[in-house]
């Protein structure tokens, strides 16, 4: 009989790590339930407030863990100034993380290697219900919790349309803008992953984790890095 409970208890346990995507490839993922607080609390602050380019959307539920209490969409960032194209649905503590890349980074480096603004940002992915890389068997990507973006394409006011994939091969300002994006660090954690030039890169993906230290959890910071095709 005990033999006969574990194995249930095993079964039980596999059942629940492993999920199914929505495009039908299995992950492998666990219930963690600080996000879910995470999530409710940015909420109960009022941290993201709905806007024309913020809009609250239903609940993202399943399969699995996938999903999140009260996703947001996000059209624009910098109250509009720069468009999000297609628009990114996000968990609650992803927008002011989008807010303060766009603000701090892309913003500031679009004027000064390539002297324009930057006016749109092309969105690759948002939310997906998917493992990592979309490799089948894989750990749960960030985006099954509406916990990451990957941008593939920048857009300056100016006209000019700087890809992530084809500025790798474009001209000095280009790279220089690119690389730029892996010579900083987030809340002065981590540092971004740095780039060889050669690389065949095509999106830039952001997500936050959570920043531990000696005495536990302090936060969210936002992590950028090239994925690597």
């Amino acid at each position: 009989l005990f033999s006969r409970v574990t194995k249930a208890l095993t079964l039980t346990t596999v059942i629940a790590l492993l999920g199914c995507s929505t495009g039908g490839t299995n992950f492998v993922a666990k219930v963690e339930p600080w996000r879910e607080a995470e999530e409710n609390s940015c909420n109960a602050a009022g941290i993201v407030r709905p806007s024309p380019v913020i809009q609250s959307r239903t609940a993202l539920g399943g399969p699995s863990v996938c999903g999140a209490a009260r996703p947001f969409e996000m059209s624009g960032a910098l109250g509009g100034r720069v468009a999000m194209k297609p628009a990114a649905l996000l968990r609650c503590p992803m927008i002011p993380q989008v807010e303060r890349w766009v603000s701090g980074s892309v913003a500031p480096m679009a004027r000064y290697f390539l002297g324009s603004p930057v006016a749109e940002l092309t969105v690759a992915a948002s939310y997906s219900c998917r493992p990592i890389n979309h490799v089948m068997g894989g750990k749960l990507s960030e985006h099954g919790y509406a916990n990451a973006l990957d941008i593939s394409a920048f857009i300056l006011a100016d006209g000019r349309k700087i890809t992530v994939k084809g500025g790798w091969n474009g001209n000095d300002r280009e790279r220089a803008f690119l690389k730029a994006f892996t010579k900083v660090r987030a809340a002065s954690l981590r540092p971004f992953l740095a780039l060889k030039p050669t690389a065949i890169t095509e999106i830039i993906s952001i997500w936050t984790w959570r920043a531990m230290d000696e005495t536990g959890f302090t936060g969210f910071a936002s992590k950028s890095r090239p994925f690597l095709k």
